[in-house]
């Protein structure tokens, strides 16, 4: 109950009287019984705590019941707030209820369940005379419930946070370990996971979401509930099994795999590009992914390789999606450094300074040389359109209508980018 309520009745409080006996005495008269009671309908009625140990059923569990129902008579007979200890103790309880798994709807119901069999009991003999000694129990007993539940929560969350913490800490100290290339049985123990026989290693690049560029929002509150969206979406779908480090514009994803990596079925790579693509609808923006398969000890060079596949896809223009080393072979053959490259890439240099020409040109190659294409998405005519890649081969030689220069154009662009990255 409330200070000001609590201090009055230390004035004037008078025990309920239910059916002429002190309401604090129908609790305290035959109290094993009464205890027994309690564990039989949480047992029969929350079938969380029929799970628990035995010994902690008899033990600690009904030391606590005998302890609550004592101070919940206390509290009828006095009509005082419960001692600070008291709740203190409730938080410890449900503390240890956090700790051991059991969920907090059935942490809380335990002590609604509490308090309506010690109910049933003090008002069993009520008689029409009882009615207003009924309405002082029934307030009390609801101010009493208000603070129990009050201080379980707290507990219970407290509890909760800090084992989210070590959690998150043991992971990112197995992730670090990961990426040093150093041995992690011992941080994957300490995090309490298995290293499994290999990791997909997804190097992320999520795009802005609309809110990070409208005028007037807050770019850094939108980006953060951007990557909130992204990590929730990761754990749920990989039953928080992965190893993440992230920020609004993208990171690492380590997922575990069931197989060695040279044995990945290409329909396990569907399913992480199915993954990409809810993440992008979850977080309301695209996500790019550069992606490698590797054991445990190879993460920090599957890591990086990750990474150079990403930059080739998103040099290249690539729609969002996952891609591996295979999908781009040809693109990062190209752009690696190499005596070649630079003479690959002086081949459409002379279209650097030409208008829309190379503009032009990456339209034409992306739509499949579809000239009504090309004039589509440039808003040409397509008579424009000829006029432009008669230019281009004047200009560089190189004529992609002629199936023999396909190749070195290709080879050029891509060298060309790499040059200019």
């Amino acid at each position: 109950m409330s200070s000001h309520n609590a201090s009055a009745l230390q004035v004037d409080w008078q025990v309920p009287l239910i059916g002429g006996i002190p309401a604090d005495r129908h609790l305290l008269d035959g109290l094993p019984e009464l205890v027994a009671t309690v564990l039989a309908q949480l047992l029969e009625r929350l079938p969380t705590y029929r799970q628990l140990p035995r010994e902690q059923l008899t033990g600690e569990l009904t030391r606590t019941i005998g302890h609550r129902i004592r101070a919940l008579a206390l509290a009828v007979r006095t009509g005082e707030v419960p001692a600070a200890e008291e709740f203190t103790a409730v938080r410890e309880h449900a503390a240890r209820r956090a700790e051991e798994g059991l969920p907090l709807e059935a942490v809380l119901l335990a002590h609604h369940l509490g308090l309506e069999v010690c109910w049933d009991r003090m008002t069993r003999t009520a008689g029409a005379g009882d009615t207003a000694a009924l309405l002082v129990l029934h307030r009390l007993l609801l101010d009493h419930l208000r603070q129990l539940t009050a201080a379980a929560g707290a507990g219970y969350f407290e509890e909760r946070r800090t084992m989210v913490d070590e959690r998150n800490a043991a992971r990112h100290a197995l992730l670090t370990a990961l990426l040093d290339g150093a041995p992690a049985e011992e941080a994957a123990a300490r995090a309490g996971v298995r290293l499994p026989p290999a990791y997909a290693v997804l190097g992320l690049a999520v795009a802005d979401h609309p809110d990070e560029r409208a005028d007037g929002v807050d770019r850094t509150v939108a980006g953060r509930r951007k990557l909130r969206r992204l990590r929730a979406e990761l754990d749920h779908h990989t039953r928080q099994s992965s190893l993440t480090v992230l920020s609004a514009g993208g990171g690492l994803v380590l997922v575990p795999l069931d197989c060695r990596p040279d044995d990945v079925p290409d329909d396990r790579w569907r399913q992480l590009d199915d993954l990409l693509a809810r993440t992008a609808r979850a977080v309301g923006a695209p996500v790019l992914a550069g992606a490698a398969a590797c054991e445990p000890y190879a993460v920090a060079t599957a890591a990086t390789l990750a990474y150079e596949v990403l930059e080739v896809a998103q040099a290249f223009g690539r729609p969002p999606g996952l891609y591996r080393l295979d999908d781009v072979l040809l693109e990062y053959q190209l752009t690696r450094p190499s005596h070649a490259r630079p003479r690959l890439a002086s081949l459409i240099e002379p279209l650097q300074d030409a208008g829309d020409l190379l503009a032009t040109l990456r339209t034409h190659l992306a739509g499949g040389l579809n000239r009504r294409h090309t004039a589509g998405a440039l808003h040409l005519h397509p008579n424009t359109v000829d006029y432009r890649l008669r230019r281009i081969a004047a200009l560089t030689g190189l004529d992609p209508a002629r199936p023999a220069d396909l190749l070195r154009i290709t080879a050029a662009i891509a060298a060309h980018d790499a040059e200019h990255a």
